[in-house]
């Protein structure tokens, strides 16, 4: 037997300890003292580890060695926090919501706050804020849809993800337009122990590409394709593109957005000679109703946002490989809209 004379009981009870997700990093770490103490560990070897002086070992030692595991337990394990009294506890909230720092500042920081009421610490307003979840620090965006039509045409669609037409194809269509190619005049530093990966400041245009791209609800698959200008002619041949890729005579429902390209007598034009072809509008001002726009967020951050590309066909060459890419193993967006009530609506002004 080692210093602390464990039975088998008590090791299994401190080596739970030590792997448990919700035992607290106090009483972790006095199980992984007595643990290595059994096992033989020297003191200094144990006090490298742990990061405790020799009065940590010896108290809890001594403990353990009188009373067993129920000497591991701290004597005063604490209190918890006073709770802020409820007048004062409104009027950091009114402040924090109805009032502005003097300063000029946009919002407020607990330190702000505390210094403006006076007699209110820091950690106190902090637990306010958290327990009714206010974060002045942050900032999220919005766009608010004017459609009168709104509820109808996001019904469409959504009505299409959810319960797509027997023996039909859904497509989400969009283009990503005036992709730079840029190029940087100064070497890349790659990324090193210590140091994140790092581009030259100064960049080269190389010009512009447009990506027109067409998601498949179903398999999440995308048709993809690049085009030097964004006009109705490359949209037209986008959408003859997608037909063709489709059995004959396969009906084919396109959701794409209000951009006017989509909305011109040539693509009517082409509506009329291909009647399996139906076009669903988002409502204005709602592209996030459109599938498509998660996959382009996706090439934005995998390739655009940090690429580097010498020309023009250079950036052609990467889209259409990481297109390429995506489709060997494909997935469709699990898209769901969980509460239509928070949906953001327009106030009239007087």
């Amino acid at each position: 037997m080692g210093k602390m004379n464990l039975d088998e009981l008590e090791r299994e009870q401190l080596l739970a300890a030590t792997r448990s997700q919700t035992v607290r990093v106090a009483d972790v770490r006095r199980a992984r003292l007595i643990l290595m103490l059994e096992d033989g560990e020297s003191r200094d070897a144990i006090m490298q580890r742990l990061g405790c002086d020799s009065r940590f070992i010896a108290r809890w030692s001594r403990r353990f060695l009188a009373e067993r595991l129920a000497g591991l337990y701290a004597r005063h394990p604490g209190r918890a926090p006073a709770r802020a009294p409820e007048k004062l506890e409104a009027r950091v909230l009114n402040t924090t919501l109805k009032r502005k720092p003097a300063d000029g500042s946009t919002n407020w920081s607990s330190y702000k706050l505390a210094a403006e009421l006076g007699n209110v610490s820091v950690s106190t307003v902090q637990r306010i804020w958290r327990k009714h979840g206010l974060r002045p620090h942050r900032l999220a965006q919005h766009m608010i849809s004017n459609d009168p039509d709104f509820e109808t045409k996001a019904a469409d669609v959504i009505g299409l993800y959810l319960n797509p037409p027997a023996h039909a194809v859904v497509f989400c269509v969009d283009e990503k337009t005036a992709i730079q190619a840029l190029d940087r005049k100064d070497r890349m530093l790659p990324l090193s122990p210590g140091r994140a990966e790092s581009h030259g400041f100064e960049y080269k245009r190389n010009g512009t590409l447009s990506l027109f791209a067409a998601l498949n609800t179903a398999t999440g698959e995308v048709l993809g394709k690049t085009a030097a200008r964004h006009t109705s002619e490359q949209f037209v041949a986008f959408l003859t593109d997608i037909v063709a890729h489709q059995p004959d005579g396969q009906e084919i429902h396109v959701i794409c957005d209000n951009v006017s390209s989509h909305k011109t007598s040539r693509v009517q034009e082409f509506l009329g000679a291909h009647r399996h072809v139906h076009m669903h509008f988002t409502p204005t001002y709602s592209s996030w109703l459109n599938q498509v726009e998660n996959w382009f967020s996706r090439i934005q951050r995998d390739v655009i946002s940090r690429g580097i590309f010498t020309s023009v066909k250079d950036l052609d060459r990467k889209l259409m490989r990481y297109i390429r890419q995506h489709n060997q193993n494909p997935a469709p967006i699990k898209w769901k809209y969980n509460d239509p009530s928070r949906r953001v609506r327009p106030v009239p002004f007087d």
